[in-house]
């Protein structure tokens, strides 16, 4: 079966569905706690609930408690959930350029307020990923 060993399968299976992909840009931008997630997404508690047990299950989040009366917990981005804002960058990158009829948020440089750019780059050969054809090697 090609998925078994398709890697867009395996990120795919981790990350699980748009709501997944929106609390982890959230969590990017700095938001941790259930309540911040639900009032910025306007996402049902039982969702959020699973989504958050699933991206956490996944490795890309990781809940730690900040208060013990009441209980709560807040949701912080693990080194694998930071290394998927890239992916989040190029997904936003894509939507701005093919389907940007309504004006869209861009991603800006925090030090700079420069607009951002973002390119996925190969690191051994220098070219910009979809320059050049790819094909995929079995594991």
């Amino acid at each position: 079966m090609l998925n078994e060993f398709c890697p867009v399968a395996h990120g795919v299976a981790r990350i699980g569905d748009a709501w997944s992909l929106l609390i982890l840009r959230d969590a990017s931008q700095g938001l941790t706690r259930f309540d911040q997630f639900r009032k910025s997404l306007g996402i049902a508690p039982t969702i959020l609930t699973k989504r958050l047990a699933t991206l956490t299950e996944a490795g890309l989040l990781q809940k730690r408690q900040y208060s013990e009366r009441p209980p709560r917990d807040e949701y912080l981005l693990t080194e694998a959930g930071r290394d998927f804002l890239p992916v989040l960058v190029m997904i936003g990158a894509w939507a701005r350029r093919h389907h940007g009829a309504t004006p869209l948020n861009r991603f800006a440089d925090a030090e700079t307020g420069e607009e951002i750019r973002p390119v996925v780059i190969d690191a051994t050969t220098g070219a910009e990923i979809g320059t050049r054809p790819l094909k995929i090697i079995p594991a």
